[in-house]
């Protein structure tokens, strides 16, 4: 793996309102913009949307669908810089692509930086742009 390698788009991840749902009830945010489809209508999208936050944690599966594993163990290392460029309407379906954009060596492994864009079907923007760092263990 090396700097500039693109990996993705992943597949479609559909984001229904049992997935908005579920979210608000892990994280205990019931904010009525995600959970209340009849308020939702008057509000400024016309519909629920999903968390940002829910936007974030499908980075994950849909990177180990599409970037090739180094080593025997990996983790989420952490974030460097998230947006939200534009919402999640109730019903839509998200992919990602990864760009490397930073390769080191740590003590045990190596650490990689990549630039995730998760994009919804049918968006002219994408709804999470984020730095993500991943690290690998040998």
């Amino acid at each position: 793996m090396k700097t500039g390698d693109v990996f993705g788009p992943s597949s479609w991840i559909e984001v229904p309102q049992e997935k908005i749902d579920a979210f608000a009830e892990a994280t205990g945010d019931h904010q009525w913009i995600h959970v209340d489809p009849e308020r939702a209508k008057e509000g400024p999208f016309g519909t629920t949307i999903g968390h940002g936050y829910l936007t974030l944690s499908l980075i994950p599966v849909m990177s180990y669908e599409v970037v090739p594993r180094q080593g025997r163990m990996g983790i989420n290392y952490g974030l460097n810089r998230v947006r939200f460029p534009s919402p999640v309407p109730v019903g839509s379906r998200l992919r990602g692509t990864f760009e490397v954009v930073n390769v080191e060596e740590i003590e045990g492994g190596g650490q990689v930086t990549m630039m995730a864009t998760v994009e919804r079907e049918g968006g002219e923007k994408p709804v999470c742009v984020a730095e993500v760092v991943f690290r690998h263990y040998a």
